[in-house]
């Protein structure tokens, strides 16, 4: 976490906060998530106001007991100005971060936005496996932080990490208007100029006979309120096909793969100033209804920003579909952690060669599959894109 928006007050100025209570909503990268108390005493002073940002570390609210001297505290308080809150506005995702409890009657404490470390949980794990001294790093995170990005590039050894190229600034023009970055869209512009910039992508493209899937679409719906979604029927095909390729549901992880047990698969939904992956578990273990159900809770979700980070963070692979807006064909970026991100046209009547050479009118679906070439050489992509293209031509694969 690098910038937080303080969204909303719960407690006021005056009121008994105890270790647990929610303090504040707090903005992340993706939604709005409660900001839990890990102190207790009385909330002397807000130091940021509602519509306020902060950086990691700033004191964002004081703890104490009534009548106590907090000057002191407050003098090193770093509040940014207050700011009216922006719609789809976010932060860097981060772990939850709190300040250390006080014994009852102690001193008054700030409640601070993390802890006064150097480097983040996962970057000392991913420094223990690869054998990297963290102190040989220079860490680009607040306050010389060293985070997960600090470690991507760096070798074993722990020289330091060879920088993202940076991108070219431009004069605006008389007339054009110059729209800040939210924080949403700075994160989505770095996390995917890591994933091209690391990931050494390959596309892989095939036209699918989508007949037999509508029909059996067409049957499972019959008679039902709720009709089973398109995308759940994807999910849980791309789902038996992951079991049968487990390569392809696997991770980079410096200088291992890690092969995956569980099949979680995101499906990327656009929301006004970027978009979320919502994250179903376990789809191999999971029927395309118990899927569709999930999957329509998160969705609904996401789209209002009520998601929390375990629900859309760790996607092993990725379903990113713009049939509905007229798109035939395209190419998608791999979303990290996951190796592999397929990306759904539209289904349409086309001419087809059928057999005997007559021609017959079909009913087709384009889609290409993202590969990290790290991870999934060319003929295990391929491999799996045909078992899912059968798959879903001819569904009763899938129960094989």
């Amino acid at each position: 976490m690098e910038t937080g928006t303080l969204v909303r007050w719960r407690k006021k100025e005056g009121d008994t906060v105890a270790s647990g209570d929610v303090l504040c909503e707090v903005e992340t990268d993706k939604a709005t998530m409660d900001y839990e108390s890990s102190s207790e005493g009385t909330l002397l002073k807000i130091v940021v106001q509602a519509g306020g940002q902060a950086k990691v570390g700033d004191t964002i609210a004081i703890l104490g007991k009534p009548g106590e001297d907090f000057s002191s505290l407050l003098s090193d308080a770093r509040p940014a100005p207050a700011k009216a809150p922006v719609a789809a506005q976010a932060v860097v995702s981060a772990p939850a971060a709190a300040a250390a409890a006080p014994a009852r009657g102690a001193p008054a404490v700030s409640a601070a936005l993390t802890g006064r470390v150097r480097s983040s949980p996962l970057a000392r794990r991913i420094a223990s496996q690869r054998g990297i001294d963290l102190r040989a790093l220079r860490g680009s995170g607040p306050n010389g932080r060293i985070v997960k990005r600090d470690l991507e590039a760096a070798p074993a050894g722990g020289a330091a990490p060879r920088p993202m190229p940076a991108s070219p600034t431009y004069t605006p023009g008389p007339g054009d208007e110059v729209q800040p970055l939210s924080s949403m869209r700075k994160v989505i512009a770095r996390r995917l100029s890591e994933s091209m910039f690391t990931a050494p992508h390959y596309y892989l493209t095939v036209a699918i006979n989508m007949d037999e899937l509508l029909a059996t679409r067409a049957r499972l719906n019959e008679g039902r309120e709720k009709k089973a979604s398109m995308n759940a029927f994807l999910m849980a095909i791309a789902a038996r096909a992951l079991l049968h390729h487990p390569k392809v549901n696997s991770t980079w992880n410096g200088d291992s793969i890690i092969r995956h047990s569980a099949v979680d698969i995101g499906l990327a939904v656009a929301q006004p100033d970027g978009l979320i992956t919502p994250v179903v578990r376990d789809c191999g273990k999971k029927g395309i209804l118990t899927i569709d159900a999930e999957l329509a809770d998160l969705v609904e979700r996401a789209r209002t920003g009520k998601l929390q980070p375990s629900e859309y963070e760790g996607a092993m692979f990725t379903i990113s579909s713009l049939g509905s807006s007229g798109i035939d064909e395209f190419t998608a970026v791999i979303n990290p952690p996951g190796s592999a991100i397929l990306a759904v046209g539209a289904i349409r009547k086309e001419p087809v060669v059928g057999k005997n050479d007559v021609i017959e009118i079909r009913q087709r679906m384009r889609v290409t599959l993202s590969c990290d070439h790290r991870v999934i050489d060319g003929a295990v992509g391929a491999a799996f894109l045909r078992e899912l293209a059968d798959m879903l031509e001819n569904p009763m694969l899938a129960l094989a």
